[in-house]
């Protein structure tokens, strides 16, 4: 099984025979020797056991590395052989633990089908991301929305000067207009469409993934506080290792690592932030009902006993700490890793709307399954060409090139990650590292990941009222968030109401930390019909009203006896102002 594994890889430039044959060209080499361990023979040097695999192994192009580290790393070859002898020992053992970790066959993992679902899926998440904000850009950032993009750009420019780009990158310094940004937003839904239908790793698909790159880019860096969520940036950073994706071993392992910080990063944070609803396993026991806007079956399970949201934050940590170590694994090792954070995702997906996020991390997990056993619901035909010498040659510049891409791609995603990495871990960079990451934060290649590091175990809620006289109020209701309590969670993942989900914010701090909610206040004034459109129901369709205020309240998932009482999802209770009675003239001059 192996030798047919590493002829693979070494092609013909290693010729592998039988011990006893070797013993036969090579009667210098006594046979109990050939008996104990492989050998290696190359240029009139003779070389045995872990020393011999390893120069076997170098034979593979770009692969003398492995060989450098047996020679320099100071004890490493003495720890290879001790590997390789207990290996040797117990070849029957070693076969049966092949069989169980890379199954019939070992051959080289192939990822042609993986990729081609990765990139297809990845366009219509695009398509999805940019319909949702598209649906809502007017009444967030648009000429009368909450937060206009021309109000933002003059504001970063009086800050920043010349250096302004560099520090938000986006395509609307060049055009701000409401027409500019629709036509990128809805003309990014267009290019997500065309993508996806369009035949992977095609030029014309490479092209269309890098103008999805660069608008979602813009979008994010111009939505300022409605966008720039964790999976805003998990977007930007597959999309952009998309651009350069091909069905080859480094560029597919940048993904593995990708799924890898992502997994085990928002596994770290919940420890590393000594939250004590994590450290005594309770979390589970509040997110439900706390999490920004559950769907209808968070309400079941908020009603299961401590015992088993205990036992669930048990798995949640066993997924996010301990399995994407396998994800670096012989393949069954990497398809119980995808299976695993599969399985976490989507009970996630159930219980919460968090956009696309669980679809993306799902995607992700594609890359966790070969071609060996992705084949069987799709079989790629593979064409073999035979090029002219013309084309051989133009072949080989291109391979050239490609293997630099790849190279300076691997550098920075992993310079720029490790950097990352360690800071969570309190460790420092030197300085000009830490600005280089800092200067590269902006375009969203490489991030840093973990929702939910700490818990929060009540559920503010902020309820907008109007009124016309300052006696009778009449409440705002949002279309998602919750609202009247006789109304049941709702389904609308992967769509983010993005001002409902900056509501659940705004209602964990104080409005002084939240100054895009007075200009919401003062929108909702004005009357201002993009705005409007982002509310549900609007107590004053006819004329907006004098005067707006912010009440906060204290909600939770109503128990099985109260909800089979009163019918009712959520029980609340009122906790005081959360932003004082304000007029249209007051809003303008706050």
């Amino acid at each position: 099984m192996w030798i047919e594994f590493w002829q693979t890889r070494t092609g013909d430039k290693v010729e592998f025979v039988s011990y006893q044959t070797g013993a036969k060209r090579f009667p210098e080499v006594p046979r109990e020797n050939f008996q104990k361990a492989v050998h290696f023979f190359k240029d009139g040097k003779t070389y045995s056991g872990a020393e011999a695999v390893y120069q076997m192994a170098a034979c593979q192009p770009g692969r003398a590395w492995r060989l450098w580290f047996f020679y320099n790393i100071p004890g490493f070859a003495f720890l290879a052989q001790w590997v390789y002898g207990i290996i040797a020992r117990r070849r029957d053992a070693g076969y049966r633990i092949t069989r169980v970790l890379w199954g019939k066959r070992v051959q080289p993992a192939k990822y042609t089908v993986a990729s081609g679902l990765f990139l297809r899926a990845l366009a219509l998440i695009y398509m999805i991301a940019f319909i949702s904000f598209g649906r809502q850009v007017r009444g967030l950032i648009g000429a009368t929305g909450i937060q206009p993009l021309t109000e933002f750009l003059s504001e970063v420019t009086r800050q920043y000067g010349s250096t302004a780009f560099w520090m938000i990158p986006t395509l609307f310094w060049w055009t701000h207009s409401e027409f500019a940004l629709l036509s990128i937003v809805w003309g990014g839904a267009l290019i997500g469409f065309v993508a996806a239908v369009g035949r992977p790793h095609s030029s014309g698909q490479r092209a269309a993934f890098v103008v999805l790159f660069l608008y979602y880019l813009s979008v994010v860096n111009a939505g300022q506080v409605f966008m720039g969520y964790q999976w805003d940036y998990l977007l930007l950073e597959a999309g952009f290792l998309a651009i350069f994706l091909k069905p080859v071993r480094a560029r597919i392992w940048l993904f593995h690592w990708l799924l890898f910080r992502l997994v085990f990063e928002s596994g770290a944070v919940k420890l590393l932030s000594h939250d004590l609803s994590w450290r005594n396993l309770t979390a589970l026991a509040v997110h439900y009902q706390t999490q920004p806007l559950p769907t209808p079956l968070a309400w079941y399970m908020m009603q299961a006993p401590l015992w088993f949201q205990k036992a669930s934050t048990v798995f949640v940590f066993a997924v996010e700490l301990v399995l994407p170590f396998l994800i670096f694994g012989p393949r069954r090792l990497k398809q119980i890793a995808g299976i695993g954070i599969i399985v976490l995702q989507t009970l996630i997906l159930l219980t919460g709307n968090y956009t696309f996020f669980n679809l993306l991390t799902i995607v992700l997990c594609l890359f966790l399954f070969d071609d060996q056993m992705l084949a069987r619901a799709a079989k790629p035909k593979t064409v073999e060409v035979t090029p002219s010498r013309s084309r051989r040659r133009y072949g080989v510049i291109k391979l050239t090139s490609n293997r630099y891409v790849t190279q300076v791609l691997v550098a920075v995603v992993m310079v720029l990650s490790l950097t990352e990495l360690a800071g969570m871990f309190d460790i420092k960079a030197p300085g000009p590292l830490q600005s280089f990451v800092r200067r590269a934060a902006a375009f969203g290649i490489v991030n840093q990941y973990g929702l939910f590091a700490v818990m929060t175990t009540t559920r503010p809620e902020i309820s907008i009222e109007g009124s016309n006289d300052a006696i009778d109020w009449q409440p705002y209701v949002f279309k998602y968030k919750p609202g009247p309590l006789n109304r049941p969670p709702a389904w609308v993942a992967p769509n983010q109401p993005r001002l409902d989900w900056q509501m659940w914010f705004a209602a964990l701090g104080n409005y002084r930390e939240n100054p895009w909610l007075i200009r919401f206040m003062q929108r909702l004034l004005e009357g201002s019909a993009p705005v409007l459109e982002l509310i549900d129901q609007n107590p004053f369709a006819g004329k907006p009203p004098k005067y707006v205020r912010a009440m906060r309240y204290e909600y939770r998932f109503s128990t099985s006896d109260e909800r089979r009482q009163t019918g009712n999802w959520w029980v609340r209770e009122l906790k005081g102002p959360y932003f004082p009675a304000i007029s249209l003239r007051a809003a303008q001059k706050e």
